[in-house]
């Protein structure tokens, strides 16, 4: 027998749920806050039925857009005309803003999910994000140590990702692969952060391998979603990890250089149009 779920509360609270964000919200964020809210159990056909219960919603007009980071109109940018590649060129021109800083700050996520937000919060202060999305192909790795080797200064990775055997697995494999950092702090989840947050726990996978490693960690097997963190909660976690390393004097000295650039772009622009 179908389990029945009071939809008309759930979609009132899901809407609210995707107001409350800046940026765009995926269905996987969207309903693990439905869990953390106590309004779905982590399973997967309360999964299914958010699904296709906000997509026939979003067919009436009765629900907000949801994002999906796995399908996109890929198209070559273009202008109308040069004026307009002008102007665009100046409202976006931006230098590196992480020049002086005395270490290399990346922002990780295990989620890729997670990028529009964190990119919302963080994206200008010009520290790269890295998206985990699971164990990372040794392509991702090879890349990432190329990049921070070619900082020249310390590493420093902050990161954020679920509490479960693999989830604490993941960035562990990462920074050993990688080979480049030379500072980790994991920002997010703990255990301690799933009781302090009252974070919806479901039973670990049996058939996962680090399970023994894991419990004699934490004394049970759990699994907790990242994304079942309210985003301002996670959004001061970040930023509190981020305060002990930016060199925010250093910050604002390139933001003054970089604004005389744009002046001076906009003034290029402005030349063109008065041709």
């Amino acid at each position: 027998m179908a389990t029945r779920y009071d939809w008309g509360t759930i979609l009132a609270e899901a809407t609210a749920i995707v107001g409350s964000y800046d940026t765009p919200v995926t269905l996987r964020q969207l309903f693990y806050r439905l869990v953390a809210a106590e309004l779905l159990p982590n399973v997967q056909g309360a999964y299914k039925g958010l699904s296709s219960k906000t997509a026939e919603a979003r067919r009436e007009g009765t629900f907000p857009d949801l994002s999906d980071r796995t399908r996109s109109i890929h198209q070559y940018q273009h202008w109308a005309s040069p004026q307009d590649a002008l102007n665009d060129a100046a409202s976006c021109y931006r230098v590196d803003r992480t020049e002086g800083q005395k270490v290399s700050l990346y922002l990780g996520v295990e989620k890729a999910t997670m990028v529009n937000q964190m990119q919302s919060w963080f994206g200008d202060l010009g520290v790269p994000i890295l998206a985990l999305s699971g164990y990372a192909s040794q392509s991702y790795t090879d890349t990432t140590a190329r990049h921070a080797d070619a900082q020249d200064r310390p590493a420093v990775l902050l990161y954020a990702g679920d509490h479960d055997p693999s989830g604490e697995d993941i960035d562990r494999d990462f920074v050993a692969r990688t080979g480049c950092f030379d500072i980790v702090e994991r920002v997010a989840l703990s255990s301690d952060q799933v009781a302090q947050y009252a974070l919806p726990v479901a039973p670990g996978k049996t058939t996962d391998s680090r399970k023994a490693s894991f419990i004699a960690r934490h004394g049970e097997l759990v699994q907790v979603e990242l994304e079942a963190l309210a985003p301002d909660v996670l959004q001061g976690l970040f930023t509190d990890a981020i305060a002990q390393w930016l060199d925010t004097s250093a910050l604002n000295e390139v933001l003054t250089r970089e604004a005389q650039e744009r002046a001076a772009l906009e003034a290029l622009a402005d030349g063109w149009e008065s041709q």
